[in-house]
This record gives C-alpha cells, structure tokens and sequence, in this order.
C-alpha cells in the first residue's frame, strides 16, 4: 500500500477505482466497503484507491467541540494496510481552500484529473464540496467514471458507523465497540514525559501522546499494552485528570503491572479492555492513591480471569 500526500496529479499515478470518507476507526462498514472495492477494481482490471482527509472534517468546522476521533491517521493507515485490499492512499489537508471548493470542482480537478477515476464507490450519505452541495446524483451524471452506493452494513442490528462506535465507547460500552471495530478498540502513541508523580506515589505511568483534540471515551480501564517487552496488562486512565491538573488537555497514563524498565520514547499501542469507572476528582492526593490501589486490584482480577478463559 502506497500512501500519498498533497495534489495527486504531480504523482502521475494510472487510472483507478475509488472510494472516498474519513474512516475513522476503520469499522465493520468501512471494511465492507473495501471488500467491495477490490472486487469491482479487480473486475476492472484497476488499483484500489483511498481519498481520505486530515484533520477529520467535522475537527475543521467545529473546534470548538470537536468528535472524538476514534484513530489516528497513522493508526488509520496501519489498519488499512493490514487489510490489504487498499493500493494507493491519498491524504488531503483538510484546510480552508479545500473546505471551499465547489463540488463541481471537486470533481474535475480531483476525481477526474487529479485521481483519474473510472469507477467510485461511495457510502449511500456521502456528500461533498462547499456548503456540501455535492451528492450521489451529481457524480452519477459524470460521463468520467462510474459511481455506485454502498449498501447500508449492519451490525447488531444498527447501521455500522463511525458516530455508533464512538456512542458505544462513550457509554463505556467496549464489547459493542468491539463488534462494530472486528477488533479491540485500541489508541497508540509514543511515550513522553509527564510530571512523574505516579512515581512518587508508588504507580508510574507511561504517558501516551495524543495528538487529537479530544478521544473517543474516557475514565478508567483495564488494559494491556503492546511494548516492545512484549503484551503486558495494566490499568490506564484518560481524561482530563482534574486532581492534579487544570489544564484543558486530555492524557492518556497507563500503568503497567510488574515493569519497571524505560518506555521513554517507545511506540506503545494501547487495547481497552473493561472500563472500571468514570474520572473523579478527589479532595486530596491520598483519597486519590487509595482510588488507585482499588483500580489496580480490580484490573489485576479482571486480567487473571481473563487469562483463564484463555487457556
């Protein structure tokens, strides 16, 4: 899988099959879809190709009170390449030029000049070009390509989406998130400095950079951690962390049971498993270590269960 940045007509790439969204989280529906695309490109004898934006639209428009982004765009694109049914990727900046093209624009100088499209496949609300003026009709009348719907996916009963599994993660809900996902739900970051209390109240943590104005779901849970020592289980919390911080930023801090090596640096990829509660402020440093060791014992007990229906 080839990834691109920018204007794809300096890459001068060949004809194509398309499909275009964010696929935040890469979920159920976002996998049928590419099931289908290399399908039909294959039947074509085309590429598969995947227009996608950075930042997510709705971050652009409304910073305010942004979505929860439910991957990263470098998690993004590792589990599309794990997928293998994706040749070309493109990444557009999502900016303020763009947010104005006109939808006929968007047609002539991406889709057909830019992507040389010949056939695209969308999902059956898509919409596109400056005050979102552009819709299935629309791209269906150019002679350029040939456009066809996505079926609706469901799962659970629900249409798979995006903003379901971001309800299901806000509700704490981390098994129906996982059947809409087919995996995990999972956030992966590199490990920075933090202010390095944890440590002096017995719990270091591993602080995981987000780069993401707001995540998908918050409180407490238990988790395990893909290190470069191997899957080690823990408890981690992400939030606001109102107890000894008053800063508008969300971190992620994990807890790794019976480690005491350096993850300064490392690339850790974290899988929620259980959530066991929503954050609190305590009134003191000790309420909130006591809060702590409770976590902790609860995720050890919930890991060693776990370990047993395992083997």
């Amino acid at each position: 899988m080839q990834v691109f940045f920018g204007d794809p007509q300096r890459y001068r790439l060949s004809a194509c099959a398309l499909t275009i969204g964010n696929f935040d989280g890469v979920h159920l529906g976002h996998q049928k879809m590419l099931q289908r695309l290399r399908l039909e490109a294959d039947a074509r004898g085309l590429p598969t190709a995947l227009l996608t934006f950075e930042p997510h639209p709705r971050e652009f428009f409304t910073r305010d009170k942004p979505p929860g982004r439910l991957s990263t765009l470098r998690d993004k694109l590792a589990f599309l390449q794990r997928l293998g049914l994706v040749d070309y990727v493109f990444v557009y900046r999502f900016n303020r030029g763009f947010a104005g093209m006109s939808a006929p624009d968007f047609i002539d100088k991406v889709l057909v000049r830019g992507l040389q499209t010949k056939y695209l496949l969308i999902g059956d609300d898509f919409q596109f070009g400056a005050k979102r003026q552009g819709n299935f009709e629309m791209l269906s009348s150019c002679s350029h390509f040939v456009t066809e719907a996505m079926p609706t996916v469901l799962a659970m009963g629900e249409r798979a989406s995006s903003t379901l599994v971001r309800e299901r993660l806000a509700a704490g809900d981390l098994g129906g998130a996982e059947h809409l996902l087919g995996r995990e739900y999972q956030i992966s970051g590199r490990v920075v400095h933090g202010k390095k209390l944890g440590r002096t109240i017995g719990f270091p943590t591993a602080n995981i950079h987000l780069p993401h104005l707001r995540p998908a779901l918050q409180g407490v849970f238990v988790v395990q951690a893909e290190t470069a020592d191997g899957v080690l289980g823990g408890v981690a919390s992400l939030g606001l962390n109102p107890t000894v911080s008053d800063t508008p930023d969300y971190k992620l801090e994990v807890h790794l049971f019976d480690f005491a090596g350096d993850l300064y640096g490392q690339r850790l990829t974290v899988r929620f498993l259980k959530k066991l509660r929503d954050e609190a402020r305590y009134d003191d440093l000790s309420a909130l270590i006591a809060q702590i060791e409770k976590d902790a014992a609860s995720a050890k007990t919930y890991l060693t269960s776990l370990q047993r229906e395992q083997a």
